[in-house]
């Protein structure tokens, strides 16, 4: 595989950051005693869905200097991947074959690089409402595409879940 570094790769359009709101809306799906990972913290602007999570009650590990294509923590990771790298995400994804729950945007489930995953372990929760991320600042920044979470291994009641 390709060497890649989430620190190095990543496009500005990157940096959109996960609200707690975002979390707190699935907080029922997400796995309990298990230790998530909070895989893509690019910097320390980034750190809140980390600390969004552990307001929530989980226990969760991860930091800035901990890079996705190197390691391997937690049980399940939980996060919001850079985007621009989705496709060597995936790839990664398929050799860590652990449960995770990313937001992703939803026209990923039609997407050839997600067949690198048993198909019939993706399940998805999706929001009524379109997701608007937070920005450096800490200020809302209105998205123009709809995302949801793309669930994989997680085992819920339905394969598509309506929030």
């Amino acid at each position: 595989m390709a060497s890649f570094s989430i620190k190095q790769d990543y496009k500005s359009n990157d940096k959109y950051n996960t609200s707690y709101e975002m979390w707190e809306a699935i907080k029922q799906y997400i796995p309990k005693n298990k230790v998530l990972w909070e895989a893509f913290l690019l910097n320390n602007s980034t750190t809140k869905s980390l600390e969004n999570l552990r307001d929530l009650g989980f226990d969760v590990v991860g930091n800035t200097t901990i890079d996705f294509f190197d390691s391997d923590m937690g049980d399940v990771i939980v996060s919001n991947p850079p985007y621009s790298l989705k496709v060597q995400i995936f790839k990664r994804l398929a050799l860590l074959d652990k449960p995770f729950i990313l937001i992703l945007p939803i026209a990923t489930i039609t997407k050839q690089f997600t067949k690198v995953l048993d198909r019939r372990q993706i399940q998805l929760i999706v929001p009524t409402k379109r997701l608007h991320f937070i920005d450096g600042e800490d200020t809302t920044k209105r998205n123009w595409f709809d995302t949801c979470y793309f669930c994989y291994k997680i085992g819920l009641e339905y394969d598509i879940t309506f929030i």
